[in-house]
């Protein structure tokens, strides 16, 4: 159902664009968490925090190697986070590329890191209240890993609604589900109380949706995603090679990987890793 009276459907395309570039002071802020992410790029080890803290958590295991990191980003990006998005937007009638330019005014930081561990937390958290997610958890544990990350969330996700939150007016001009801020305050804090049994908070078309679903399954939580990417040939030439042969989404086949934060159910009770679907090689 389309809401006539969010301003992503009320005004003018320029005014969009014009709401979503903001003001001086908002683009230093947009060029400052673009600078973080690009540095963080350079220099990985900015970030290794993250993945020890990720891996405390039980999130992710020893992890793929740089190669598998990046074909792996490549995958998700091109199999779900394109199509799936095109698939959602297009059911609002939404023109899906003038929707990518709007967020990327918004905030270019959260078009430069589809997997989201070189990103500054403001642009974690930007990127969720910008868009309707598929499922947030993989962004929830994410934050988990930063000081703060899931406090300051929350917080914002309040400004939001109440509409104080500094980029109120940008984040107004993109989003198209004016319950989705509620939804996601609410999901957050179910996260925050208790990460095993959070209920998946699932976008329409990827609950109703097999093929969405399915791969939602590998993507949408950091467990089966990290799985996914270590999974990949971890050599330049051979990753390379599978790239340009591999068009559609492989059928998933068994393997272990860690349980997703929103999964409750383990092979057994103390065991570290269950068998989940996901991607060989």
């Amino acid at each position: 159902m389309i809401d006539t009276e969010l301003a992503r459907f009320s005004e003018r395309p320029l005014t969009l664009l014009r709401r979503t570039l903001g003001t001086r002071k908002e683009i230093r802020g947009k060029v400052r968490r673009a600078s973080h992410t690009l540095a963080n790029y350079a220099n990985p080890k900015r970030v290794a925090g993250r993945f020890e803290r990720l891996q405390v958590l039980g999130y992710i295991g020893g992890g793929p190697n740089r190669t598998q990191f990046i074909f792996g980003s490549m995958d998700m990006f091109r199999f779900f986070i394109v199509p799936c998005a095109a698939d959602y937007y297009r059911s609002k009638n939404i023109t899906f590329a003038f929707h990518a330019l709007l967020r990327f005014l918004d905030d270019p930081a959260s078009m430069m890191d589809p997997t989201g561990f070189m990103s500054h937390r403001d642009a974690i958290i930007g990127h969720l209240m910008q868009v309707t997610h598929a499922d947030p958890v993989y962004d929830l544990q994410l934050l988990a890993a930063i000081d703060d990350g899931l406090s300051e969330l929350e917080s914002q996700l309040l400004q939001i609604i109440d509409g104080t939150h500094p980029r109120a007016e940008s984040i107004g001009a993109i989003i198209e589900d004016a319950e989705y801020h509620q939804r996601l305050l609410e999901h957050v804090r179910e996260f925050m109380a208790d990460p095993a049994h959070c209920k998946p908070l699932l976008r329409e078309n990827v609950a109703n949706n097999p093929h969405f679903g399915e791969i939602a399954g590998t993507f949408g939580d950091l467990p089966s995603a990290i799985g996914y990417f270590a999974s990949l040939p971890d050599r330049p030439l051979p990753a390379l090679r599978r790239l340009l042969r591999t068009r559609k989404f492989p059928r998933p086949q068994a393997r272990a990987v860690e349980p997703a934060a929103n999964d409750s159910e383990r092979a057994d009770g103390n065991a570290p890793h269950h068998v989940e679907g996901g991607q060989a090689a």
